[in-house]
């Protein structure tokens, strides 16, 4: 591997650089203890790596397909024969389980290397079209060429949810449509996405096409999404800091890509598989300890059901074992810090007030060390509280009756928010009837399972444009139209 080491030094302009601004402790969620100290990036240094990738844009364009798929295929095995000890760095900084960390962290982000180390067209012919005399020319048949080209240097902003899957998805796909990247990961697991500057340095990408600045201060990413250099930002995160970057690229016309937050809406019928839904709904208290955007973390149970799944849901949560993310069997880790943890814990105080009822949870497990939160139910909610409203970002389920289908949908849009619902119905007719009425940019039938190759993102507050599969190589190009005479 390169000379950086524990990743104590930015990855700007092909060269491990000392950080201006110092280091600062990465702090493992679960013993709170030091995980390693990661650089702290100034303004002049987030503006050099902006500069580098600019210059080494045009090269890097212009480079065949096949040698930029080639570059991403060697990182992938590069990610694989070093899996082990980057699932474990994975884990330390997150606080997500071994099995998460293998599977859903590193494993993703390395499936992702290879997805995109394949070649796909980037041009298609348009029917010829015959067109009158006009004033430019003479009538006749005019051919058409559509072509993507990249959009340029892209400003990847990710969240600390997943210091592996979601970098790759970015960086991956803009990498092969031509694209340079300055990557800010978020400061609580920074050294994840070194490692990952590392494997592709150690796959031959060139210097500049791929720059790594981080830090704790917002003027890092301030800075990233400010320069004139970038053409482009792609981001993962809360909705309010969204709105603050859509804000700054609106000024300059920068192209965004935006996954934000989410309050999914799972509308469970009274003819539903119970244990399928309960099932599915659980992975909101054990899957990155609900700290995932995409979780359904808002249950409208139809009033015929209510009661059986508020029950099965309370039963299966205060099964889950909580605890320490090394040992096989804990099923939910701590959430990333004790600042999340005491917002998690607000909001069930909060929902109290607001007058649900806490029939899981609702207390702090008694571990001396350690941001744990247990698995909450909140039951008896309206959909005009917060806890309903707003996204918690923890191990915490709203349970909301409703009556009927028209009633349910409803409920699930009247919300900020539009990511990905869910529907559970033995009636699969009206369950993809009612996929199809709700405004969300992805809806899960009878599942919570995810196709990695059908478009992601959001409607209304959860996000602009879609991502995965093709269409995130549709996300980080532009498209030219080339038309001739016939």
């Amino acid at each position: 591997m390169s000379e950086a080491g524990d990743g104590q030094r930015l990855f700007v302009g092909g060269e491990w650089t000392e950080p201006d601004g110092g280091h600062y402790a990465v702090v493992d969620p679960a013993t709170e203890e030091t995980v390693g100290w990661a650089p702290e990036a100034s303004r002049d240094q987030v503006r050099a790596a902006c500069a580098a990738a600019r210059e080494a844009l045009g090269p890097w364009s212009r480079t065949a397909p096949e040698e930029r798929a080639a570059v991403l295929g060697r990182a992938a095995g590069v990610i694989a024969a070093h899996f082990a000890p980057y699932a474990e760095l994975a884990r330390a900084e997150t606080g997500a389980t071994s099995a998460t960390a293998r599977a859903m962290q590193v494993g993703v982000g390395m499936a992702r290397f290879r997805r995109y180390a394949r070649v796909e067209p980037a041009e298609w012919a348009i029917p010829p079209q015959i067109n009158d005399a006009g004033p430019m020319g003479k009538a006749g048949v005019m051919g058409a060429l559509a072509v993507r080209q990249p959009v340029g240097v892209v400003a990847c902003i990710t969240s600390y949810n997943n210091p592996w899957a979601n970098p790759a998805g970015k960086i991956a796909p803009a990498l092969a449509m031509g694209n340079t990247v300055v990557v800010k990961p978020a400061p609580q697991d920074p050294l994840s996405v070194y490692r990952m500057a590392e494997a592709l340095e150690e796959a031959g990408v060139p210097r500049g096409v791929v720059n790594v600045v981080s830090g704790r201060s917002v003027e890092v990413g301030e800075a990233a999404v400010e320069s004139a250099d970038v053409d482009m930002v792609s981001f993962t995160g809360s909705t309010a800091v969204g709105r603050r970057i859509g804000e700054v690229c609106g000024r300059s016309m920068k192209r965004q890509l935006m996954e934000l937050g989410g309050k999914g809406a799972a509308l469970v019928f009274d003819d539903a598989d119970v244990g399928s839904a309960v099932a599915g709904i659980g992975t909101t208290f054990s899957f990155y300890s609900g700290q995932i955007c995409t979780a359904p973390t808002r249950v409208l149970a139809q009033r015929g059901i209510y009661d059986r799944l508020v029950e099965q849901l309370a039963s299966y949560a205060s099964r889950l074992k909580v605890g320490d993310p090394r040992e096989p069997d804990t099923v939910v880790g701590p959430v990333i810090s004790a600042a999340h943890r005491e917002r998690v814990e607000s909001y069930v105080e909060l929902g109290r007030k607001e007058g649900a009822v806490v029939v899981a949870g609702g207390e702090r497990p008694p571990y001396d060390r350690g941001f744990y939160v247990a698995p909450t139910l909140l039951a008896d909610c309206t959909n005009d509280m917060r806890v309903a409203r707003e996204e918690i970002f923890g191990p915490v389920v709203v349970v909301i009756p409703f009556d009927d289908e028209d009633e349910g949908v409803a409920l699930a849009d009247d919300s900020d928010y539009g990511l990905i619902d869910y529907v559970w119905s033995g009636d699969v007719a009206r369950a993809f009837r009612v996929a199809r009425r709700l405004r969300a940019g992805g809806v899960g039938v009878n599942t919570v399972g995810r196709n990695m190759e059908a478009p992601f993102g959001g409607f209304r507050h959860s996000g602009v444009g879609r991502d995965c599969g093709s269409y995130a190589l549709h996300a980080y190009s532009e498209v030219q139209s080339i038309v001739w005479p016939g």
